[in-house]
């Protein structure tokens, strides 16, 4: 008995072990049946609708996957409605609504395929709830195609969207309002269609909507439009070309922003502002316009100190004039600082560049020199775009070499008469295999 023990023990073991490995077995067929909707309350495609909140219920563990990408609310709810669970699973979706409903809408949420399955993550492919605060349901539809006017690939997520035609409507209305249908051709398609739409005229629009704000940012946003009002219900295919809008021209109140330096925002294109100084200065009054770094903002410099309260500039644009006035006051001064510009990495064909944060002025190429890894002079052209306060070396490069530049004292004068110390900066090619 003693020895039938040990035995009984293993057997109990290895049983305890296959049913413990009953669940998928290894080579077996996978999973490939998508989740399905056991009930809905409200139920789906129902009228007169008046909850806050909706249930989803489902014959298995479902979880939200990418929901951001693929929820598309028509129209759009503000504020958004909260969708539970997220990063967890469950057999219900919660869908709570927090915005005030429009009175006689059918709105439709279209949760593309983000609803899988726990286990395989077999999608509920584009389920869409849809139910109407009046007492039938929109079911117009249309349909059309993206295109880029530059690109031959059409962009991705882009939103169709469409807006009412009534008594309140303003070709503004895109800027600030949000659209009453809308529909977006994810990341797969360049067609489009519009759904549960009521008869009617629109304004149709096409957004590359970066901000996803549901409104066009011109500075931002790609948009295309069809010229004309269009009429639902129709069965014409719209193609829509989207295109990248040139900002209006527009100046901001300037400011002092540093040691005589006065800061002039803008939007649009730079080189249609035109900046005139309009009070009376002493006739060694010199100025210097520079782009500052990362901003959409020139950079008005000036010498000497003025012993005035306030300086008044005319400012032009192709279609504005503005006048401003900028109040003087005492500020630091800047020590002149050097830095490499770096965009992206070392290749060959780049040359180097300096930044400097005041606006230079001389460059001294004795004061200058340039070596290979066996100390040989290397020859060198100076580029200076006094716009961009940028400098740049240009010389021919060899590869897996170590290039050593060294610029001395005085090699760098700036608009105020800062001079440079010295500066030593290592420029390394790679092999060309690399």
């Amino acid at each position: 008995m003693k020895k039938a023990f040990p035995l009984i023990i293993i057997f109990l073991l290895l049983i305890s072990v296959s049913c413990a490995n009953r669940g998928n077995p290894s080579g077996g067929e996978r999973d490939t049946t998508p989740p399905e909707i056991v009930k809905s309350d409200p139920e789906n495609l129902g009228t007169n609708f008046t909850a806050d909140e909706i249930e989803i219920q489902f014959d298995e563990y479902v979880k939200i996957k990418e929901l951001s990408k693929n929820l598309i609310i028509s129209p759009p709810m503000d504020p958004e409605p909260q969708i539970t669970p997220l990063g967890s699973a469950s057999k219900k979706i919660t869908i709570k609504i927090y915005d005030t409903l429009r009175p006689n809408t059918t709105y439709a949420l279209n949760f593309g395929e983000s609803i899988v399955d726990n286990n395989e993550e077999n999608p509920f492919p584009f389920y869409k709830y849809v139910f109407s605060t009046g007492g039938y349901i929109d079911s117009l539809t249309m349909e059309g195609g993206i295109t880029d006017a530059l690109d031959k690939q059409a962009e991705e997520f882009v939103s169709v969207m469409l807006y009412e035609v009534d008594s309140t409507y303003s070709d503004s209305l895109i800027y600030k309002e949000k659209p009453d249908y809308i529909t977006n051709t994810l990341d797969s398609l360049t067609t489009y269609k519009l759904e549960n739409l009521k008869p009617g005229k629109y304004r149709l629009i096409a957004l590359k909507d970066e901000n996803s704000d549901f409104t066009f940012d011109q500075a931002i946003d790609k948009i295309g439009f069809v010229e004309d009002f269009i009429e639902i219900p129709t069965d014409q295919f719209y193609d829509i070309q989207l295109f990248k809008e040139k900002v209006d021209f527009k100046a901001f109140r300037p400011r002092l922003s540093g040691h005589q330096k006065i800061a002039f925002g803008y939007a649009g294109d730079p080189e249609l502002m035109d900046i005139k100084l309009i009070t009376r200065v002493p006739d060694s009054f010199n100025s210097r316009i520079t782009q500052a770094k990362d901003k959409d903002t020139l950079s008005y410099w000036f010498r000497p100190k003025l012993e005035l309260d306030s300086l008044i500039f005319k400012v032009s644009g192709p279609k504005t004039i503005d006048t401003f006035t900028v109040r003087l006051k005492d500020q630091l001064k800047d020590s002149l600082v050097i830095s490499p510009f770096r965009d992206g990495p070392e290749t060959f064909e780049k040359p180097f560049e300096i930044d400097a944060n005041l606006p230079l002025t001389t460059i001294d190429r004795s004061q200058i020199k340039l070596i290979d890894k066996d100390s040989a002079d290397v020859s060198f052209n100076l580029v200076l775009d006094s716009l961009k306060n940028r400098l740049r070396f240009e010389f021919e490069k060899t590869e897996s070499n170590n290039y050593r530049l060294k610029l001395y004292p005085g090699a760098l004068t700036d608009f105020f008469e800062n001079t440079n110390d010295t500066l030593s900066y290592s420029i390394r090619t790679k092999a060309v295999s690399d």
